[in-house]
This record gives C-alpha cells, sequence and structure tokens, in this order.
C-alpha cells in the first residue's frame, strides 16, 4: 500500500512538473532534469511490475526490482545536487 501510494505520487509529479512549466512558461526546455525524471518514472514502472513475482520468491524478480530502485535513486540524487545552489 505505501508503495503504490509512493509510485502514484511521484509518477503524479513527474507529469505535474512540466505541464506546469509548459503552463507558465509555454513551452518545456529539454535537459537532464526532464529526462531524469522521465527515466526515473519508467524505473518505478519496472520495480513495480516486479512485485507480483517477487511476492512468489522469484529471486530474479528480487534483483531487477533493487537494480531498479538504485538505479532510480541515482538519478533523483544526481537532480537533487544540480539544483541546490
Amino acid at each position: 500500500s505505501q508503495g503504490a501510494t509512493l509510485a502514484f505520487l511521484g509518477t503524479f509529479f513527474a507529469i505535474e512538473g512540466p505541464l506546469n512549466t509548459y503552463a507558465r512558461a509555454g513551452k518545456l526546455f529539454p535537459g537532464p532534469h526532464l529526462y531524469a525524471g522521465a527515466g526515473l518514472v519508467i524505473l518505478w514502472a519496472m520495480a513495480v511490475s516486479t512485485v507480483p513475482k517477487m511476492q512468489k520468491g522469484d529471486e530474479t524478480a528480487r534483483t531487477i526490482h533493487i537494480g531498479a530502485n538504485l538505479a532510480g535513486l541515482g538519478l533523483f540524487g544526481w537532480q537533487v545536487v544540480s539544483g541546490v545552489p
């Protein structure tokens, strides 16, 4: 339940951010921040898709789940640091 809520909120804000930028500026600004956000949502979807198999004990699904989340954490960390003045 907490994982589903986190996936929903992350996806919501990953879509809301570019929509807000477009509404305010009239265009998007393609760059690392936009692409990292899109990549993060893809990695979350990959991680979420492995959960049913993990619940059945599939070790490969667990490894993919952990790898996708670590890669997502790396993307997130990279963008947090780039946005700090």
